[in-house]
């Protein structure tokens, strides 16, 4: 019996039919010996976690009020060095707080990172290296979801 890729192939006209009998006719070759045969090598998809300790000289944590969705080559550039970001956006327009966020969301995510709201229009972007501490389900009951929901 042919593999289902085969049949696909002869079904969409790829290729003959005959062809298939005498596959399958065919002397499989001897495997060669174990000894002589090395493992492939494997590349890892994700890498390896940090150590969930901070930098050396990590002293700092950046408070952006942007204005334009222009600002967040700033936010982009901190956050990639390993700076804590803090959010306002009451000085935006919401069209564009909304791409700023859904930019700082994909930032955060595509670097390991968390983003949390602190209030309103105000959001934590933490790298995968700061630890927030806090009472968490106190401050989501607070915090109204109207900002995404419109």
């Amino acid at each position: 019996m042919a593999n289902p890729l085969r049949k696909t192939m002869v079904y969409l006209g790829l290729a003959d039919e005959d062809y298939d009998d005498a596959v399958e006719q065919a002397p499989v070759a001897a495997p060669a010996p174990s000894g002589s045969a090395r493992p492939a090598p494997v590349t890892p998809l994700r890498r390896a976690a940090a150590p969930r300790t901070a930098p050396a000289g990590m002293n700092e944590i950046l408070t952006v009020h942007p204005r334009h969705y222009k600002d967040a080559q700033t936010i982009a550039e901190s956050f990639r060095e390993g700076i804590p970001v803090i959010i306002n956006l009451t000085q935006m327009s919401e069209p564009e707080a909304r791409r700023l966020i859904d930019f700082a969301s994909g930032l955060s995510m595509g670097l390991y990172g968390k983003i949390e709201r602190v209030t309103s229009k105000v959001f934590l972007l933490s790298p995968e290296h700061v630890a927030i501490s806090g009472d968490q389900a106190e401050a989501e009951s607070e915090v109204d979801a109207s900002f995404f929901d419109r």
